[in-house]
């Protein structure tokens, strides 16, 4: 009976997700045009410098709003744990809200309030504040804002379980041992939490790795990412190199699966240190 039960949830993986990854495998490994197998594809991203900046800028990105999102989530969810149970569930009900708004809508907001005709650009303008003269939201720093905007408050909600998980009693107990706040934490606290804190920045590296839509609606294609690029292939703004495209998104899948391997060797490792 539980076997049976699971049929129609394994037909599902198996149809959304095991074939589309075989299809894909199987493209990035086939000459233009699906003619033959080759490994052209793959040496095409290896020597084309077009293609390993994709790379690059994607990586460093994701590092970089991760990183950022991650620092922030840390003080941001403390603080939310002082408040009262209602607050902190109207808090996260917010944090949920705001995570999953991304994509075409977030750009355009984004657009609508930063932009060059922007209300804020305009209202600060128009009171003589020079604060967003200088920033475009349309460059670097803009695309690090929009990842941060989706990034945060899935960063708050992965850390937010983490901090109930600490005992008040621990803290009780460290300041009658004479320890301050300060002394629990760094004693105490961080590496308590240190190895969740390494798998919320492997989740929104990944995360970060994987957005396409909001990126491509703010920058177009004038902005060298890796999803951008297997969007560009698949679609083809002239001709369209699906094969390429698979070879890619095979390399991006790749990537990704080795961060989350070195994030789960950096937690063993921080456990069985604390340990």
């Amino acid at each position: 009976m539980l076997v049976a039960s699971l049929i129609p949830f394994l037909f599902l993986i198996l149809l959304f997700l095991f074939i589309p990854l075989f299809f894909m495998i199987y493209g990035s490994f086939q000459a233009d045009g699906g003619t033959g197998f080759s490994f052209k594809q793959y040496q095409e991203i290896f020597q084309n410098e077009y293609y390993r900046q994709a790379f690059k800028n994607s990586i460093l990105i994701s590092l970089l709003s991760s990183f950022i999102a991650t620092l922030l989530a840390i003080f941001a969810t403390y603080s939310i744990t002082h408040f009262s149970s209602r607050i902190q569930n109207r808090v996260l009900i917010f944090a949920n809200l705001t995570s999953n708004f991304a994509g075409i809508p977030l750009a355009f907001a984004f657009i609508v309030l930063l932009g060059n005709s922007g209300l804020f650009t305009l209202l600060f303008k128009h009171f003589g504040w020079e604060t967003l003269s200088s920033f475009n939201v349309y460059s670097w720093s803009g695309l690090v804002l929009i990842y941060l905007y989706f990034q945060l408050p899935l960063a708050v909600m992965l850390l937010y379980p983490v901090y109930q998980g600490i005992n008040k009693h621990w803290k009780e107990a460290a300041s009658l041992l004479g320890a301050s706040s300060t002394q629990f934490w760094l004693r105490i606290g961080i590496p308590i939490i240190l190895p969740s804190i390494a798998g919320t920045f492997s989740i929104l590296f990944a995360n970060a790795m994987g957005a396409y839509a909001s990126a491509y609606a703010l920058t177009g294609s004038t902005y060298n990412l890796v999803t951008i690029r297997i969007g560009a292939l698949t679609t083809g703004d002239i001709f369209a190199k699906p094969e390429l495209g698979s070879a890619i998104a095979g390399l991006l899948g790749l990537t990704l699966v080795g961060a989350m391997l070195l994030n789960e060797w950096l937690t063993r490792k921080v456990r069985r240190d604390l340990s």
